[in-house]
């Protein structure tokens, strides 16, 4: 409409597009920069409140209070220090185009009286091409605030589109079943070599070999940071080996279905992870449908694993939330709970990762007897170092610089006068020197 009321005026007005969307382009990409940065900064902030806040019981034994509350000030000073940059550009942007815009306007008066005084225009026309040219500024300005905050969310959701679009390297529910009618459960690890993605210049396993038979008890012993838990993250298939085998019944797990293998293990490790919940939800977190479990089975559960009653003797008994990774429990408390949901899951194989070594005797006594019943008609993986969790295993494997060294039973071990096994016991005072 403009073209048809003056193409001069409208060719004139026209002409300041370009330059205005090459700065709005420049604009855009300094915002969208600015605000993913801006994000991290908050994330760092974010994260170091949260781990804190998390471990404040280790900060107030070091007494590091305030050296904590100023970490995070800094950090967030920063955040606003971005957000206060960002907000700068934000109004310098919107700013320049209202200018624009009235420049816009003043220069179509200004031209179209030029254009009057020479009698290419009459007033009407000018008014008429004055409310064409306003529209357009109104709609110019709302796409500039429309392309700011499309640069803006598109800078915040970057980081979250990364991770959206990330392939896992292992698949998550694709795979080979087993026969649940023939499974056995028994595990072979074959000349395994790996190194954790983030360290690959440091090797954990090399030639690593070891055959668990099915329905028997193995315990993995060995000096500390030998790799014993990394044995668990791969049956787990948490990570997968550089090369060699991991078999379950003659069969490769990187051929089975992850979730079916998984679904097969149960696991206690020396810190169980509890969910801010309560406890029967919890327990019943181990089954396959935890909507399915009735109060009963919850209860029995809780019987064999002994914590029955510690829980009964809780105000809401099995109602009692937990807290944040069960702070609200101790550390025996939180063992039994954990046994309990292994129980709810009835796996046919069980990963025992150190899971009486933090506990008193009291405790340990407690827990050791619900790991036996646990334990009944299981292949069990035992990583532990206590006599009272390896003395009765079928096997044990002694792990060191990646590799099995030792394999027998405790007391054929216990009679190797150099061997790695007599060491290490005799370093925890099981026997005499």
């Amino acid at each position: 409409m403009m073209f048809f009321v003056s193409p001069k005026l409208a060719t004139f007005v026209l002409s300041v597009v370009p330059p205005v969307s090459i700065i709005a382009v420049l604009y855009g990409r300094y915002l969208r920069k600015l605000t993913k940065v801006t994000q991290d900064s908050l994330a760092q902030a974010t994260q170091l409140a949260e781990e804190r806040i998390g471990n404040i019981r280790t900060v107030r034994a070091f007494g590091k209070e305030t050296t904590e509350i100023e970490k995070y000030t800094n950090k967030v000073d920063h955040v606003m220090q971005l957000a206060r940059k960002e907000a700068f550009a934000r109004a310098g942007f919107f700013g320049a185009t209202g200018l624009s815009g009235n420049l816009i306007v003043l220069s179509v008066l200004y031209k179209g009286g030029l254009l009057m005084g020479s009698a290419h225009m009459t007033v009407g026309e000018l008014s008429s091409f004055l409310m064409y040219a306003f529209w357009v500024g109104v709609s110019v300005g709302g796409l500039s605030s429309f392309y700011s905050e499309l640069m803006k969310g598109l800078g915040a959701g970057s980081r979250l589109w990364e991770l959206l679009e990330r392939e896992p390297e292992l698949p998550f529910n694709e795979g080979t079943v087993l026969n649940e009618k023939s499974f056995q459960g028994a595990l072979e690890f074959k000349n395994v070599h790996f190194a954790y993605p983030a360290r690959p210049e440091v090797p954990i396993f090399q030639d690593f070999s070891l055959s668990i038979p099915s329905g028997s008890v193995t315990a993995l012993v060995g000096p500390s940071g030998a790799g014993k838990s990394t044995v668990i993250s791969l049956l787990l298939r948490l990570y997968d080996p550089a090369s060699g085998t991991i078999s379950l019944d003659g069969h490769d797990i990187r051929e089975l279905n992850p979730v079916w293998l998984r679904s097969k293990i149960g696991t206690v490790s020396q810190e169980p992870i509890l969910f801010s919940c309560s406890i029967a939800e919890n327990i019943a977190y181990g089954a396959d449908d935890p909507a399915s479990v009735t109060a009963e089975q919850i209860e029995q559960a809780a019987a064999v694993a002994n914590a029955a009653a510690f829980i009964q003797n809780f105000p809401q008994g099995f109602s009692t939330v937990v807290g944040e990774k069960g702070v609200l429990l101790s550390g025996g408390q939180k063992q039994r709970i954990a046994i309990a949901r292994a129980l709810l899951k009835n796996p046919k194989i069980l990963l025992l990762d150190e899971a009486t070594s933090a506990l008193d005797a009291e405790n340990e006594h407690l827990v050791q007897q619900a790991l036996d019943r646990l334990m009944e008609g299981r292949t069990v993986f035992i990583i532990a170092h206590r006599l009272s969790t390896i003395k009765n295993a079928n096997v044990v494997a002694v792990l060191d610089q990646g590799r099995i060294i030792e394999c027998g039973k405790h007391e054929e071990l216990l009679l190797k006068p150099d061997g790695m096994y007599r060491k290490l016991m005799n370093k925890q005072s099981f026997i005499s020197a």
